[in-house]
């Protein structure tokens, strides 16, 4: 159920790169929020270079054409399950497609039950469907 929404420099990647980026960052949600494996909500938005800034808010991360900025909306998770999550999915990325870690920035927003519909005009996690 989390919404995964990936920003990324246009013609950054490849389609079979960006399809390991998805996968890969699929993996890490599964294994640090368990959720079942099904639970898979992506979007990608590519941006010209002029259009996508992402500094360091001072850390002196370096950053290249490669950076991802992903936004995730999900249900709340603990801050231990948060901070595996970010763990896991730099380690993945690194390993799995080459991502140097200082080209990943997360932003996780957080909701509630009533904020999901996934489909027939229903509010599943309330009806107990979900």
């Amino acid at each position: 159920m989390p919404l995964l929404h990936f920003h990324i420099v246009k013609g950054s990647r490849t389609p079979d790169e960006l399809k390991s980026l998805l996968d890969t960052a699929h993996a890490a949600m599964l294994e640090a929020f368990k959720v079942p494996a099904r639970d898979r909500y992506q979007l990608v938005s590519e941006h010209e270079p002029s259009h996508m800034i992402v500094e360091d808010t001072g850390l002196d991360i370096p950053r290249t054409n490669k950076v991802v900025l992903l936004q995730i909306v999900s249900r709340p998770r603990s801050k231990e399950q948060i901070e595996n999550f970010y763990r896991l999915l730099a380690e993945k990325l690194e390993k799995g497609c080459g991502l140097a870690s200082s080209d990943l920035m997360v932003s996780i927003v957080q909701n509630s039950d009533e904020h999901w519909s996934f489909g027939l005009g229903r509010a599943q996690f309330l009806t107990g469907d979900l």
